[in-house]
């Protein structure tokens, strides 16, 4: 499947399509009713930004790029 995962917005009324690729040297063919794609529903978070001039310091801050503390 090219563009996975994909994301379809609350907006979108028509038909859900799933665009696929073969990279083989083969033929496949898909018959109807194969399952090649499953969905997904997620709620959206709504977040409030807030702008400041400088970020609080952490601990966790403090060991660097990736660095969860132990």
């Amino acid at each position: 499947m090219l563009n996975a995962p994909g994301l379809i917005d609350s907006g979108h009324r028509g038909e859900v399509r799933v665009l696929l690729v073969n990279h083989g040297a083969r033929p496949v063919v898909i018959q109807r009713g194969e399952r090649i794609a499953q969905v997904v529903i997620q709620a959206v978070a709504r977040a409030e930004l807030v702008e400041v001039r400088e970020l609080p310091g952490s601990r966790r801050g403090a060991g660097g790029f990736g660095s969860t503390g132990s």
